[in-house]
């Protein structure tokens, strides 16, 4: 399989996988958020700051396998790149995210994805936009701009491009399955989006 990703044939009995992924960006942008709506269906938009990394599980089954995401958060402090390994080593994705909301996130996102590829060549990328509730009410302008930029991103890393937002539930499981199907090159029949204004949704283009 490409990427050097070890087969998996999800037709064999009762097998249990584990995927870790990583999640990685500045700080205050979403990445708890993300993980604990994923994994317990709730959202605070209250959470203390990630000092150092969490990280937190969750099963699924697809056909005979039981598939645990083992899903890490960094804490986006720059006093915390010391703990980048723990989050790179052995995954299997890395989840790159900025705040839609925020252009300096998303121009943070080469210097993260230079200083992870250091320490995990292999795994899946994916660039993930939090916030799009409020990415929604800026100007027609600003949404023009940043999505633009964030697809020139997507592209050059070779990477699904996802903008979510968990408050509203959007896109959230959507962006695991995503993982899931990179992860295994699964095929997924999710509609794109892609136009300015819609919650983007690319994963076949590169």
């Amino acid at each position: 399989m490409s990427r050097d990703r070890v087969p998996v044939d999800l037709n064999d009995q009762q097998q249990q996988v584990t995927v870790k992924v990583g999640l990685i960006g500045d700080a205050q942008i979403g990445k708890t958020s993300l993980m604990v709506k994923y994994v317990n269906n709730t959202f605070d938009d209250d959470y203390i700051q990630t000092l150092g990394v969490n990280f937190l599980e969750k099963s699924v089954n697809i056909r005979n396998t039981q598939i645990t995401f083992s899903i890490w958060d960094l804490g986006g402090q720059r006093e915390f790149i010391n703990m980048l390994p723990l989050v790179c080593n052995d995954a299997a994705a890395l989840v790159f995210m900025f705040d839609l909301t925020r252009k300096s996130t998303l121009n943070s996102v080469r210097n993260w994805y230079r200083q992870a590829r250091g320490f995990n060549r292999t795994a899946v990328p994916l660039l993930v936009g939090t916030k799009f509730d409020m990415f929604y009410e800026m100007s027609d302008q600003e949404q023009l701009e940043i999505t633009e930029q964030a697809k020139k991103y997507a592209q050059a890393m070779k990477a699904p491009l996802v903008f979510c937002s968990t408050a509203m539930g959007i896109n959230v499981q959507k962006l695991f399955k995503i993982v899931l199907a990179k992860t295994f090159d699964l095929k997924l029949t999710i509609p794109e989006l892609a136009a300015t204004g819609e919650p983007i949704l690319i994963y076949q283009q590169w």
